[in-house]
C-alpha cells in the first residue's frame, strides 16, 4: 500500500500558530496542525482549502508551501505530508471537529504531544522559528 497524501496548515496570526487536539479515532488526544487526506485527483491546495473549511469553517485566501516530508508510523501506515503556511483567511474560525484548539508561540510547540509525523517540522520551527 502506498503512502497516504496529507496536507496540513500552519495558520499564523500575530506570531502564533494554531494547534489542534484530535478528538477520537487513531491518535486521539494527540496535537496536530489542521488539515487532512488528499482525495484522488485533488490538488494539494484544493485539499487544504476543503479541509480547513470542514474543520474550522474558514476560507483560505493565501497559502504557501513551506515543508514536505514522509513519515512511517509504527503500525505501518506511511504518510506523505505537505505543510502550508496560511496567513490570510475569510470567515470566523469555529472549532468543528477537534477536542481543543489553541494559539501557541513557536517556542511552546515542543510542549504539546504532537503526532509523530509533525515532529520534524516542530523541530525545524524550534531551531529556525516559524517559516516565512
Amino acid at each position: 500500500m502506498g503512502a497516504i497524501t496529507v496536507v496540513a496548515a500552519l495558520i499564523v496570526s500575530n506570531g502564533r500558530v494554531l494547534v489542534c487536539q484530535r478528538r477520537g479515532g487513531p491518535f486521539a488526544s494527540k496535537w496536530e496542525f489542521p488539515g487532512g487526506k488528499v482525495e484522488a485527483g485533488e490538488a494539494l491546495e484544493a485539499a487544504l482549502f476543503r479541509e480547513l473549511k470542514e474543520e474550522l469553517d474558514i476560507e483560505v485566501t493565501a497559502a504557501k508551501k513551506i515543508f514536505r516530508h514522509g513519515h512511517q508510523y509504527i503500525d505501518g501506515r506511511a504518510v506523505d505530508l505537505t505543510f502550508f503556511r496560511v496567513d490570510a483567511y475569510a470567515g470566523v474560525m469555529r472549532n468543528r471537529i477537534f477536542e481543543d484548539i489553541r494559539w501557541a508561540e513557536a517556542k511552546e510547540l515542543r510542549q504539546f504531544d504532537f503526532l509523530d509525523g509533525d515532529l520534524p517540522l516542530i523541530e525545524k520551527i524550534a531551531v529556525e522559528g516559524l517559516p516565512e
